[in-house]
């Protein structure tokens, strides 16, 4: 919908929902290196544990603009809060000069803006709204705009009702995007587009002063803030996660954005896929009477197309004999998905960082979104090597591997280890930049220091054990 709606007005420059100090790394997105699912990382410099990420899929409307800008030779540039005050922000304080303490229990709670729709319309899921309105739209609805004509005057109307639904941060962010849509159209006229949460467009809209606008972020605090662009996952855009994007169902959409020709089927094949992977009897005939019942179900329901719910009510019956078990499997690996980006090392990165890709490759240890076992005979160089890295990561506090158990052996030449890389490692890694510039350098700085601190002989003992097994002997004082 949105690349439609930009390929029909074609504007003369991009804004878009983000900080304004990542414009320089907007280049970076034309990298075929750069995967998405990506997220751009803001950290402080002085207190790298105090970090901000903005996520990015490939059907992310964000990330679709971005794409589109830099095909079509446009500008595109980030309008929201500059990441130097978003940083600074104390989470604990108010936002807002003013702002009052005794409202009611209604306005304070934060609005979910998709859900308050979706209610209105009679759905009890806001993403089976969605696709029902704006992704399965019938085919005589061609005008690219209408549905954003639409979201902007519900969102006026939700706007009106709830104030800054629980989001009183918003008004100093909006203010913001206001004075940098005022630039954009002082430089290019009106043929400015901007892609940003519905939320926010009747802020956009409205008809405040500059001095207004520049009086709500004057005198807000600031810190020093670099930023780049990490590996994100398909699991860390749902909404149960950190650092989510609203998205239950991320697995399903990118499904949707990469197949829109023929996606139920493409789809049910994908299950069949996963489904015979864990030995499960799954046929040709499964699928074919699998899509017939998705689509029946879909009329039944008086659908336009069938959905995620028809889908998983046809795998449910058809390939899975009523059993909700495989069902979770196929949510967990496909629905949600366990996909992880990537990010050129072109991109900018702590030396830390840098170093740890280096040795990543070297080892042939490819950061993975999903949890893996991993074998290690030590008597290889390779696995020595693997190990190593592993347990100085632990040692600096980057959790990307969990010793277990070893199994077939009762020798100590076998580690089993379980990998999983989390996007909130990349914060760890800059975090630990401070101990030094390669991994190996790092592990024994800070061993060090934790040897300084250790206060009884068990503490120097756990220590000592941990420097061995990371190759690290001359760690510890002698």
């Amino acid at each position: 919908a949105v690349r439609a709606a930009l390929d029909a007005a074609r504007p003369a420059t991009v804004l878009i929902e983000g900080p304004p100090e990542a414009d320089a790394l907007i280049p970076l997105a034309a990298d075929p290196e750069l995967r998405p699912p990506v997220a751009l990382l803001a950290h402080a410099v002085d207190e790298p544990g105090r970090s901000a990420f903005w996520p990015f899929a490939a059907f992310s409307p964000e990330w679709v603009a971005v794409r589109w800008a830099l095909e079509h030779g446009v500008p595109a540039r980030f309008i929201d809060l500059p990441a130097a005050h978003t940083l600074a922000w104390d989470p604990e304080l108010p936002s807002v000069e003013g702002e009052e303490s005794g409202e009611g229990e209604e306005e304070q709670a934060r609005v979910d803006p998709l859900a308050a729709l979706a209610e209105a319309a009679g759905y009890d899921d806001p993403e089976r709204w969605w696709e029902d309105v704006v992704e399965h739209r019938g085919p005589g609805e061609r005008d690219p705009f209408a549905p954003f004509e639409a979201l902007a005057e519900a969102m006026g109307a939700l706007r009106e009702r709830y104030g800054v639904g629980g989001r009183p941060r918003d008004l100093v962010r909006e203010a913001q995007m206001r004075l940098q849509l005022r630039a954009a159209q002082k430089e290019f006229g009106d043929a400015v587009a901007v892609v940003c949460g519905a939320w926010h467009v009747p802020a956009l809209r409205e008809k405040a002063t500059v001095t207004a606008d520049r009086a709500l972020l004057k005198g807000l605090p600031k810190v020093k803030a670099d930023l780049t662009w990490v590996p994100w996952t398909h699991r860390r855009l749902a909404r149960s996660s950190g650092y989510g994007a609203g998205i239950d169902s991320p697995g399903w959409y990118g499904h949707l954005f990469h197949a829109p020709d023929r996606p139920v089927e493409r789809w049910l094949t994908k299950v069949a896929g996963l489904l015979r992977e864990e030995d499960r009897i799954v046929s040709s005939a499964h699928v074919i009477e699998a899509v017939r019942l998705a689509g029946t179900l879909a009329a039944m329901r008086g659908r336009p197309l069938p959905g995620l719910g028809e889908t998983t009510d046809a795998v449910r019956a058809v390939m899975c004999d009523g059993s909700d078990v495989p069902l979770a499997l196929v949510h967990d690996r496909l629905v949600v998905g366990d996909v992880l980006g990537e990010v050129p090392e072109s991109a900018p990165a702590v030396p830390l960082q840098r170093d740890l890709a280096r040795r990543q490759r070297s080892l042939r240890l490819k950061p993975e979104a999903l949890e893996r076992e991993l074998e290690l005979d030590l008597r290889g160089d390779t696995d020595a090597g693997r190990s190593r890295l592993l347990h100085r990561l632990r040692l600096l506090g980057i959790g990307w591997g969990e010793p277990g158990p070893s199994r077939g052996s009762t020798g100590t030449f076998r580690e089993t280890w379980r990998l999983r890389w989390e996007p909130e490692l990349s914060v760890r890694v800059a975090e630990a930049g401070v101990w030094g510039t390669t991994v190996a350098a790092a592990a024994r700085a800070r061993a060090e220091a934790d040897a300084a601190r250790a206060g009884t002989l068990a503490d120097v003992t756990a220590l000592a054990e941990r420097c061995l097994l990371a190759g690290l002997p001359d760690a510890l004082p002698a």
